[in-house]
Protein backbone atom coordinates (compact mmCIF):
# COMPACT_ATOMS: atom_id res chain seq x y z
CA UNK A 1 0.00 0.00 0.00
CA UNK A 2 1.43 3.24 -1.34
CA UNK A 3 0.57 5.80 1.70
CA UNK A 4 1.11 9.84 1.12
CA UNK A 5 2.75 10.40 4.87
CA UNK A 6 1.68 13.67 6.88
CA UNK A 7 5.47 14.65 6.08
CA UNK A 8 5.16 14.63 2.25
CA UNK A 9 2.03 16.60 2.39
CA UNK A 10 3.53 19.20 4.38
CA UNK A 11 6.06 19.74 2.03
CA UNK A 12 4.28 19.61 -1.19
CA UNK A 13 1.70 21.81 0.01
CA UNK A 14 3.14 24.69 1.53
CA UNK A 15 -0.83 26.72 1.90
CA UNK A 16 -1.69 23.58 3.57
CA UNK A 17 0.50 22.99 6.19
CA UNK A 18 0.31 26.60 7.08
CA UNK A 19 -3.79 25.73 7.79
CA UNK A 20 -2.44 22.47 9.36
CA UNK A 21 -0.22 23.90 12.34
CA UNK A 22 -2.70 26.85 12.44
CA UNK A 23 -5.33 23.42 13.27
CA UNK A 24 -2.89 21.54 15.45
CA UNK A 25 -2.43 24.73 17.82
CA UNK A 26 -6.17 24.44 18.54
CA UNK A 27 -6.62 20.53 18.99
CA UNK A 28 -7.59 19.95 15.27
CA UNK A 29 -5.50 18.56 12.30
CA UNK A 30 -4.36 15.61 11.44
CA UNK A 31 -1.73 14.67 14.58
CA UNK A 32 -4.24 15.41 16.99
CA UNK A 33 -6.78 13.33 15.33
CA UNK A 34 -4.44 10.44 14.92
CA UNK A 35 -3.37 11.00 18.74
CA UNK A 36 -7.38 10.74 19.58
CA UNK A 37 -7.55 7.65 17.11
CA UNK A 38 -5.10 5.74 18.45
CA UNK A 39 -5.79 6.54 22.12
CA UNK A 40 -9.28 5.55 21.79
CA UNK A 41 -8.34 1.66 20.02
CA UNK A 42 -5.61 1.33 22.79
CA UNK A 43 -8.25 1.60 25.49
CA UNK A 44 -10.44 -0.59 23.47
CA UNK A 45 -7.78 -3.40 23.37
CA UNK A 46 -6.74 -2.75 26.93
CA UNK A 47 -3.08 -2.02 26.09
CA UNK A 48 -1.04 0.57 28.45
CA UNK A 49 0.33 3.73 26.81
CA UNK A 50 1.90 7.26 28.12
CA UNK A 51 1.85 9.86 25.33
CA UNK A 52 5.35 11.60 25.12
CA UNK A 53 7.11 13.92 23.00
CA UNK A 54 6.03 16.72 21.76
CA UNK A 55 2.40 16.05 22.34
CA UNK A 56 3.15 15.70 26.53
CA UNK A 57 4.77 19.02 26.11
CA UNK A 58 1.79 20.77 24.27
CA UNK A 59 -0.62 18.97 27.13
CA UNK A 60 1.78 20.30 30.05
CA UNK A 61 1.87 23.95 28.91
CA UNK A 62 4.98 24.33 25.57
CA UNK A 63 2.97 24.10 22.35
CA UNK A 64 5.08 23.67 19.22
CA UNK A 65 4.12 21.98 16.05
CA UNK A 66 4.57 18.22 15.51
CA UNK A 67 4.42 15.51 12.66
CA UNK A 68 4.09 12.40 14.64
CA UNK A 69 2.49 11.04 17.86
CA UNK A 70 4.81 9.17 20.11
CA UNK A 71 3.80 6.98 22.55
CA UNK A 72 4.99 4.80 25.46
CA UNK A 73 4.10 0.79 25.61
CA UNK A 74 5.33 -1.96 27.22
CA UNK A 75 6.72 -4.75 24.43
CA UNK A 76 3.73 -6.82 25.10
CA UNK A 77 1.49 -4.38 24.06
CA UNK A 78 3.67 -3.28 21.36
CA UNK A 79 2.97 -7.17 20.10
CA UNK A 80 -0.50 -6.47 20.85
CA UNK A 81 -0.96 -3.03 18.14
CA UNK A 82 0.02 -4.98 15.95
CA UNK A 83 -1.86 -8.06 15.91
CA UNK A 84 -4.50 -6.06 16.07
CA UNK A 85 -4.01 -2.70 14.33
CA UNK A 86 -1.78 -3.90 11.27
CA UNK A 87 -3.85 -3.17 7.94
CA UNK A 88 -6.67 -2.47 9.99
CA UNK A 89 -6.27 1.44 9.80
CA UNK A 90 -2.90 1.16 10.26
CA UNK A 91 0.06 0.32 7.94
CA UNK A 92 4.08 -0.53 8.99
CA UNK A 93 6.17 2.10 7.25
CA UNK A 94 8.31 -1.08 6.23
CA UNK A 95 8.02 -5.05 7.00
CA UNK A 96 9.07 -5.73 10.52
CA UNK A 97 8.67 -1.89 11.55
CA UNK A 98 7.97 -1.51 15.21
CA UNK A 99 6.16 1.77 14.18
CA UNK A 100 2.87 2.57 12.66
CA UNK A 101 1.04 4.98 10.56
CA UNK A 102 -2.64 5.78 10.48
CA UNK A 103 -3.90 4.79 6.90
CA UNK A 104 -6.66 8.17 7.03
CA UNK A 105 -4.09 11.22 8.13
CA UNK A 106 -0.53 9.66 7.14
CA UNK A 107 0.87 10.82 10.44
CA UNK A 108 3.52 8.21 11.69
CA UNK A 109 2.77 6.83 15.36
CA UNK A 110 6.36 6.10 16.96
CA UNK A 111 6.48 3.62 19.85
CA UNK A 112 8.78 3.60 22.57
CA UNK A 113 9.38 0.64 24.47
CA UNK A 114 9.12 0.06 28.49
CA UNK A 115 12.73 -1.21 29.41
CA UNK A 116 14.41 0.59 26.91
CA UNK A 117 16.61 3.64 27.17
CA UNK A 118 16.36 7.47 25.71
CA UNK A 119 18.97 8.71 23.65
CA UNK A 120 21.56 6.26 22.58
CA UNK A 121 19.91 3.73 23.96
CA UNK A 122 22.80 2.66 25.99
CA UNK A 123 22.17 1.75 29.60
CA UNK A 124 21.63 4.85 31.83
CA UNK A 125 19.56 5.22 35.15
CA UNK A 126 16.58 6.76 33.34
CA UNK A 127 14.74 4.12 31.40
CA UNK A 128 11.79 4.14 30.05
CA UNK A 129 9.15 3.00 32.43
CA UNK A 130 6.04 0.88 32.36
CA UNK A 131 3.30 3.37 31.45
CA UNK A 132 0.88 1.54 33.28
CA UNK A 133 2.66 2.79 36.35
CA UNK A 134 3.41 6.45 35.25
CA UNK A 135 0.57 7.50 33.07
CA UNK A 136 -1.47 10.35 34.36
CA UNK A 137 -5.18 10.75 32.43
CA UNK A 138 -5.81 14.94 30.92
CA UNK A 139 -9.09 14.22 28.71
CA UNK A 140 -9.23 10.86 28.42
CA UNK A 141 -5.66 10.56 27.45
CA UNK A 142 -2.71 9.31 29.05
CA UNK A 143 0.10 11.18 29.28
CA UNK A 144 3.60 11.21 31.44
CA UNK A 145 3.97 13.38 34.44
CA UNK A 146 6.34 16.34 33.46
CA UNK A 147 9.10 15.39 36.19
CA UNK A 148 9.33 12.40 33.69
CA UNK A 149 9.11 13.99 30.66
CA UNK A 150 11.58 16.12 31.80
CA UNK A 151 14.05 13.02 32.82
CA UNK A 152 13.78 11.33 29.26
CA UNK A 153 14.28 14.59 27.81
CA UNK A 154 17.55 15.35 29.49
CA UNK A 155 18.80 11.93 29.56
CA UNK A 156 17.84 11.71 25.21
CA UNK A 157 20.06 14.92 24.45
CA UNK A 158 22.78 14.32 26.84
CA UNK A 159 23.43 10.94 25.19
CA UNK A 160 22.54 11.65 21.40
CA UNK A 161 24.00 14.80 19.72
CA UNK A 162 21.21 13.88 17.35
CA UNK A 163 18.66 15.07 19.93
CA UNK A 164 19.89 18.58 21.08
CA UNK A 165 16.25 19.55 20.89
CA UNK A 166 15.24 17.49 23.51
CA UNK A 167 17.43 19.70 25.97
CA UNK A 168 16.15 23.09 24.02
CA UNK A 169 12.34 21.60 25.26
CA UNK A 170 13.58 21.43 28.51
CA UNK A 171 14.33 25.06 28.56
CA UNK A 172 11.18 26.08 27.00
CA UNK A 173 9.51 24.33 29.87
CA UNK A 174 11.28 25.85 32.19
CA UNK A 175 10.69 29.58 30.34
CA UNK A 176 7.55 28.80 29.61
CA UNK A 177 5.95 27.47 33.09
CA UNK A 178 8.14 29.84 34.82
CA UNK A 179 9.88 26.28 36.81
CA UNK A 180 11.44 27.11 39.86
CA UNK A 181 15.00 25.80 40.20
CA UNK A 182 13.30 23.39 43.26
CA UNK A 183 12.23 21.45 39.98
CA UNK A 184 15.43 19.62 40.18
CA UNK A 185 14.51 18.19 43.46
CA UNK A 186 11.62 15.76 41.28
CA UNK A 187 14.14 14.75 38.66
CA UNK A 188 16.40 11.27 38.14
CA UNK A 189 19.84 12.45 39.89
CA UNK A 190 21.25 11.35 36.83
CA UNK A 191 19.60 14.37 35.05
CA UNK A 192 19.71 16.87 37.97
CA UNK A 193 23.44 18.79 36.80
CA UNK A 194 21.82 19.19 33.35
CA UNK A 195 18.39 20.53 34.63
CA UNK A 196 20.20 23.04 36.65
CA UNK A 197 22.57 24.28 34.13
CA UNK A 198 19.57 24.66 31.78
CA UNK A 199 17.82 26.18 34.37
CA UNK A 200 20.39 29.06 34.91
CA UNK A 201 20.89 29.72 31.11
CA UNK A 202 16.97 30.56 31.30
CA UNK A 203 17.32 33.25 33.93
CA UNK A 204 20.55 34.66 32.38
CA UNK A 205 19.43 35.04 29.06
CA UNK A 206 18.50 38.76 27.91
CA UNK A 207 15.04 39.34 28.23
CA UNK A 208 12.65 39.13 24.73
CA UNK A 209 11.26 42.30 25.57
CA UNK A 210 14.59 44.49 26.17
Amino acid sequence: MVLNTYEQQLTNNSRWALSEAGDFFVGKGGVQESLRKIAKRLDELKVPYAVVGALALFQHGFRRFTEDVDLLVTREGLTRIHEALDGLGYVPPFQGSKQLRDADTGVKIEFLVAGEYPGDGKPKPVVFPDPGAVAIERDGIRYVDLPLLIDLKIASGLTNPGRLKDLADVQELIKHLHLPRGTVEQLNPYVQEKFVELWDAVQQAPSEEA
